[in-house]
């Protein structure tokens, strides 16, 4: 089993900061790209950050300058630093990871953690 969890989410005001921390736990091998994406009410996921295992980040133009992700390889965690915070920023975050797993079929798969809500009021 592979478990993905997410935390940090919460209710701030326009213009403060969050922090979402995403552990992967489990059965796993190794851990490439991570990820997060966010959906909002009525709308449909989208890409916010992902990074490679070697630290690349990439991230949709609508948070550059705002958000930072970061990982450690050795927890296999991953961070999404948000300063800045819009109320369009308003969504329920969710984290992803692909993965391959110690056990079973030897494909690197993609897994969802369940989501943190993310609330900014203005």
């Amino acid at each position: 089993q592979v478990q993905l969890v997410e935390s940090g989410g919460g209710l701030v005001q326009a213009g403060e900061s969050l922090r979402l921390s995403c552990v992967a736990s489990g059965n796993i091998a190794r851990v490439n790209a991570m990820g997060w994406y966010r959906q909002a009410a009525g709308k449909q996921r989208e890409l916010v950050a992902t990074i490679t295992s070697g630290e690349s980040a990439n991230y949709a133009d609508f948070v550059k300058g705002r958000f930072t992700i970061s990982r450690d390889n050795a927890k296999n965690t991953v961070y999404l630093q948000m300063n800045s915070l819009k109320p369009e920023d308003t969504a329920v975050y969710y984290c992803n990871a692909n993965l391959r797993r110690r056990l079973g079929i030897p494909l690197d798969l993609d897994y969802w953690g369940q989501g943190t809500q993310v609330t900014v009021s203005s």
